[in-house]
């Protein structure tokens, strides 16, 4: 059973493990004169984290329950956007001291987001999308 459109499906999802597990050695976070942050820079906690739940797809792949591998995208995805949140308050809130909220919204601006998020979400999106038509 493993040959055919169910080893298809499985090659997908494990393309889109890879990307979401490279994406988070990748440049996420631009921090002038500091340089880019990966997730391991960024936190540590959200780092283990975004490994836990990539252990889970792919405990859901080798498994071959696909809807324990797209739980855990889906998880994978909600931790992207809480880091992206939590990147944009911690910049707002590093530049609190200055005295005028255009000023401080000014330097938050300087913490530009890198490509790293793409390959990021892309291999969970990928993990999600891939079909198996063995149902």
């Amino acid at each position: 059973m493993y040959f055919g459109t169910l080893s298809i499906m499985k090659n997908i999802q494990l393309i889109g493990l890879l990307l979401v597990v490279l994406g988070s050695f990748l440049p996420l976070v631009h921090v002038p004169i500091i340089g880019n942050w990966n997730y391991w820079k960024l936190d540590h906690y959200l780092a283990i984290t975004c490994w836990i739940f990539s252990a889970g797809v792919l405990f859901g792949i080798i498994n071959n329950s696909v809807n324990m591998a797209k739980i855990f995208a889906i998880l994978l995805i909600l931790l992207f956007g809480f880091t992206l949140f939590a990147v944009k308050m911690q910049s707002l809130e590093y530049f609190s001291f200055m005295p005028f909220k255009s000023w401080q919204e000014k330097l938050a601006g300087i913490v530009k987001l890198r490509w790293g998020w793409i390959v990021e979400f892309l291999g969970a999106f990928i993990i999600i999308l891939a079909k198996n038509n063995n149902k």
